[in-house]
């Protein structure tokens, strides 16, 4: 399938979703970061002609991320006349719940970067329930389904998932195709949770061209050598440390019979 009709496909997926509910929601609701993926989506859900609102919430972040989700709320509301653009700024906020649980000696640096996630996760809610609102997940295959990157009850919080079955070069593909900003298209991905320039290759270890490889790895790993053997466990470990996210929460089911 090509980029023009992953494009159609995925846009009327999401119509149709949006269409078929029982009560029907009158609003997408897409945070924004700065980064392909999120620009990607937004502007899938802005395709569909549903009212669209899509939201930056910056915190404590480094100022080229911020603008680039600014660049790209503007180019929105250039090309769609039903989306919004938001900036929500909630630095405040998380400065007040980091110093409460700092003086509580709860000091997790990992904690911390994910309630970052989960701050902006309660916030997308907030505004979906003031819009009857859907909130519209930015996940793409690798990170939801590889590697579990992103944060449960944070960015892996949402109602629906339209891009969580293409690979990040779909993404990129899709995204050049639909006019994404090119700063957008060449940045380096980055989660931005953590205050500083680390992208998502210094916290995983290889690159995403490199893990889709592997999470597409048919063979034998004892046939690999140097940097693919490394890749390979690189992505086995990230998918069983992160495999709680992808599954059920586990239920005491005590009336199963036996």
């Amino acid at each position: 399938m090509n980029s023009t009709k992953k494009i159609d496909f995925i846009s009327k997926w999401i119509k149709n979703y949006v269409d078929n509910m029982k009560n029907p929601a009158r609003t997408l609701i897409v945070g924004v970061s700065g980064g392909i993926d999120s620009a990607l989506t937004s502007t899938l859900a802005s395709l569909t002609g549903i009212k669209t609102i899509a939201i930056s919430m910056p915190i404590l972040i480094n100022k080229n991320s911020t603008d680039l989700g600014s660049v790209h709320g503007k180019w929105l509301l250039n090309n769609f006349s039903n989306t919004h653009f938001l900036n929500i700024d909630l630095t405040e906020s998380y400065k007040i719940f980091y110093s409460q649980l700092l003086n509580a000696e709860q000091t997790s640096e990992l904690g911390f970067a994910n309630s970052k996630a989960r701050l902006r996760m309660m916030t997308l809610y907030q505004v979906a329930s003031t819009q009857n609102g859907l909130v519209v997940g930015t996940g793409n295959k690798v990170e939801d389904f590889g590697v579990g990157f992103y944060t449960k009850y944070g960015d892996g919080g949402v109602d629906i998932s339209p891009i969580a079955d293409l690979m990040k070069s779909e993404v990129r593909q899709v995204a050049k195709e639909l006019g994404v900003c090119e700063e957008i298209l060449t940045a380096p991905p980055t989660d931005g949770l953590w205050g500083d320039d680390r992208t998502d290759e210094d916290q995983l270890g290889a690159s995403y061209d490199e893990l889709e490889w592997a999470m597409n790895f048919q063979g034998k790993p004892e046939d690999l050598f140097g940097r693919q053997k490394e890749i390979y466990y690189i992505y086995n470990k990230l998918n069983k440390q992160n495999k709680h996210k992808m599954c059920a929460i586990p239920v005491c089911n005590i009336r199963r019979k036996k």
